[in-house]
Parts: structure tokens; sequence; C-alpha cells
């Protein structure tokens, strides 16, 4: 009996480290597989790469002609527009046109994809909520793209904070090392964009500037305003008072690297502090109620099955 239930564990352990083998093995070949499919279809032929970019040009160049429609005339509204397309890292002259013309696309889009479901599978909807339905999406359409725009400047602004010390560090061994702040700059935006590309090519652009003649003040106040941050606004302050000082710039650059890499913490700190009131809405709708269940659900049925068919017998 005892040899039966050993062999028995035995055939189970056998046939469980098979099945897990198994599945790590198809894990494997799939990811290989899509890696490979990734590759060629990066590395395709070039008429494909032609035709593809040729469509994508042609698109664009659609978008952007819808544009004129809904283009604002005052001047002032234009140059913050592009001052935010700055912001995004988007710098094509074209930019504009085709943001305009991608809100008239969608506002037009979504009511004629919605009137298309509607004639061919909803054919009951009221006319009135049809109605209220598309001009709901032809709003949500219009204005999808500043949506987009300030996401992707929130994202731009999370990664420029999170690779800046490493940056500032990388600038202080340069300058300690010798090199002067234009090379210093230069020498970051090359070293850090393989870590950090939002970094890099903010730096790369600052270095393109200070090389095309533009004063190191005003290309520092240009890479502030690109940014949008208050610590980079703060470190462009620092060094153009470092500069026109005569000050340490090294020193100075390791002291702001410090005190970011505390505020940084710091904010952490108090994102984890809110942790606990942010849990309390979800505990309170889906945990506790599971909870309460698997706690008191076997004495509810205890008392439904003993307590109550006595009490009814009384």
């Amino acid at each position: 009996m005892n040899e039966a239930l050993l062999l028995l564990a035995g055939l189970a352990f056998i046939v469980a480290f098979l099945l897990m083998l198994g599945v790590y093995n198809l894990i494997r070949y799939r990811n290989e597989r899509s890696a490979v499919v990734k590759r060629i279809n990066q590395e395709g032929p070039p008429e494909a790469k032609e035709a593809i970019q040729s469509g994508k040009k042609r698109l664009l160049n659609f978008i952007g002609s819808l544009g004129f429609l809904a283009k604002p005339k005052n001047e002032e509204e234009i140059s913050h527009l592009r001052r935010t397309f700055l912001k995004a890292g988007i710098r094509k002259e074209s930019a504009t046109m085709i943001f305009f013309g991608a809100k008239v696309f969608l506002g037009l889009l979504f009511p004629v994809v919605f009137g298309a479901v509607r004639v061919m599978v909803i054919r009951l909807l009221p006319s009135v909520a049809t109605m209220f339905i598309a001009f709901f999406l032809a709003v949500a359409g219009f204005y999808l793209p500043n949506l987009w725009l300030k996401l992707r400047i929130r994202g731009r602004k999370e990664k420029m904070l999170l690779g800046l010390p490493e940056a500032l560090d990388l600038m202080v061994v340069c300058v300690e090392a010798g090199m002067g702040l234009d090379a210093a700059i230069n020498r970051v935006g090359e070293e850090i964009k393989f870590t950090n590309k939002v970094v890099g090519e903010e730096f790369r652009l600052l270095s393109l500037e200070l090389r095309a003649g533009k004063e190191r003040k005003d290309a520092l106040k240009n890479l502030a305003m690109r940014a949008d941050l208050e610590e980079v606004n703060s470190l462009v302050s620092l060094v153009i008072q470092t500069d026109r000082f005569g000050t340490s710039i090294g020193q100075a650059l390791r002291v702001h690297s410090d005190s970011m890499r505390v505020r940084r913490q710091q904010k952490a700190e108090e994102i984890a502090s809110k942790l606990p009131v942010k849990l309390l809405f979800p505990l309170i709708l889906f945990i506790f109620p599971s909870l309460f269940v698997a706690i008191m659900g076997p004495a509810v049925i205890r008392i439904a099955r003993v307590l109550l068919p006595t009490l009814g017998g009384h």
C-alpha cells in the first residue's frame, strides 16, 4: 500500500514537472517567435517601408488639409499652441495644421461610425437618443487631440524628472574633469540619450542652440520654457546666476542635484502616506463584503437550518 502511494506520488510529481516544463517551453517559443516577427516587420523590404511611409504621408496631408476648417484666426492662440507642442516634444512646422485637422477628422469620424453601427445593429434606438449620442461623440472626437496632447506633456515631464538628477551628476563629473559648460552639456546630451531619451533630446537641442551662437542665458531660458518644470526653472536660474557671478559651477550643480533627489524622495514619501487613505474605499467596497460573507455565511446558514425550523415549529 505504501509503495503504491509512493509510486502514485512520484508519477504525479513527474507529470506536474513535465507539464510545467511544457508550459515554459511554449511561452519561450511564443516570445521568440513574436520577437522574430517584430524584427522582420521592422526590417522588412524597402518597397514595403516606402509604401507604408507613403500611406502615412498621404494620410497626414489629408488630415492637415482639414486643419483649415478649425484653425483659429488669432495668431496669439497659434503661437501658444506651438509652445505647447514644444513642451510635448513636437517640433514639425506642420504639427499645427495636423492637430486641427485631427480634431475635425475625429469629430466627423466618430458620429459617422456610430451612424453606421446604428443603421446595421441598433435600429430600435430613438432618434433623440441617436442625435444626442452623435453630438456627444462629435464633441469627444473634437477634443480628443487636446487630451492626447496633455497626456503626452505629462509623460514627458515625468520622464524628465526621472532623468534630470542623473544628467546633473554626469554634468558635474564633466565639469570637474575640466570641460567647459557648453562641452559638458553636449557630452551629457550624447551619453544620457541611451537611458533617458527626453533629457538627452533637450540637452542636445540646448547644445545646438549654443553652437548656433545663441547666448547661454537665452538658450537656457528656452530649455526652461520647453520643460515647463519647477526643477528645470530653478536649475536655469542657478546656472545663470553662477555664470554671472563666476562661482563654481560644479559645486552648484552638485548641491542642486542633491536637493532634487531629496525633493523626489519627499514626493515619494508623500504619495506613500496617501496610499492608506486611497486603499480605504476599495477595501470597503470590494474586500470587506467578501470577508463578511466568508465569516458570517456559515453562521447564517446554520441559523437558517437549525434555529428557523425550531421557531417555526413553536
